[in-house]
């Protein structure tokens, strides 16, 4: 990590630590895919918007990638996570909608059915990673479905037994 204005210093930099990176992994006879690896550049300067930097590992230059996934987090240029939030949003759409099927007022699923169902379909994928997101000015693209899920299962009595 490194901020400065002059991007030839921040290459420097980079491959200063991609050095040591290297010889790291020599040390502990560790072998990097530069195939999977990426580089990335996270920064609010709009006019350097499309700016990617020439980075080397094992005199490979590793590709550049504007929105690289890490851990399963979509990060882009602003680490604003709006795409992130938006593929999350599509998830718990379609996972919401299956609960509502399962609560059907007519038949209905029991109260514990439909609270394992709900901590197996929606809160893991809602809560994974949420302390690194939930700051976003985006997150209100989850919020709908989460509440749309508390006040399904609350109408339905089972707020309190699901802990909601």
């Amino acid at each position: 990590m490194h901020a400065d204005g002059d991007w030839k210093a921040v290459e420097r930099v980079l491959r200063k630590n991609t050095a040591t990176v290297v010889e790291y992994l020599q040390t502990w006879k560790l072998k990097l895919s530069t195939t999977k690896t990426v580089s990335a550049v996270f920064h609010l300067y709009n006019i350097e918007a499309k700016r990617e930097l020439n980075v080397n590992l094992n005199n490979k230059t590793l590709l550049f990638c504007s929105e690289p996934k890490y851990l399963g987090v979509t990060l882009e240029r602003s680490l604003t996570y709006r795409r992130h939030l938006e593929s999350l949003r599509k998830k718990l759409t379609s996972r919401v909608a299956l609960l509502r099927r399962l609560a059907g007022s007519g038949w209905g699923a029991g109260a514990i059915t439909l609270r394992t169902a709900t901590l197996a379909l929606v809160h893991l994928i809602a809560e994974y990673c949420a302390p690194v997101w939930c700051r976003s000015a985006h997150t209100r693209l989850v919020d709908p479905h989460t509440r749309l899920l508390t006040l399904l299962l609350a109408q339905m009595g089972y707020g309190l037994l699901c802990g909601l």
